[in-house]
């Protein structure tokens, strides 16, 4: 196996790959984002196109810096030993980039969930503020 077909290799199979866990991530990740952005379908369906097309350039763009080999590759051996540690590398950067966005997601959705308890809050104290002022205007009235 020379250089020239492992990386040729390993181009097929980490983009194969990365197309693979792009399509199912976008497709999941759909009513994840849907909550996260309360029911809002084009701002979920947008951030979703982002969060892809994030991924594929993170991806693609390890793949391709991480091609590179240093030396000759002597027998098919040496050479499906390099292919199995380069998909082994974008197996684990394609594991953790959809958990650093899922993270990220998260704390958003606290922090969207937190703002509403609190709005919910504010209004409660204000109708308990307000209740009793028809009774004081109407008090004030009958002297």
């Amino acid at each position: 196996m020379d250089i020239v077909g492992t990386y040729l290799l390993y181009l097929l199979i980490s983009t194969g790959v990365t197309v693979l866990v792009g399509t199912g991530l976008a497709r999941s990740g759909r009513a994840f984002l849907l909550d996260v952005f309360g029911g809002n379908e084009a701002l979920a369906r947008a951030v979703s196109r982002l969060l892809v097309l994030g991924f594929y350039l993170l991806s693609l763009g390890f793949v391709t810096l991480t091609m590179r080999t240093g030396g000759d590759i002597g027998s098919a051996r040496a050479g499906l030993q390099l292919l199995s540690v380069k998909i082994g590398e974008v197996l684990l950067v394609l594991g953790v980039l959809p958990l650093v966005a899922l993270t990220a997601l998260t704390r958003t959705r606290r922090r969207a969930q937190a703002r509403a308890r609190q709005m919910q809050q504010m209004e409660q104290m204000d109708r308990v503020q307000h209740a009793d002022e028809p009774e004081r205007l109407y008090s004030d009235v009958r002297g």
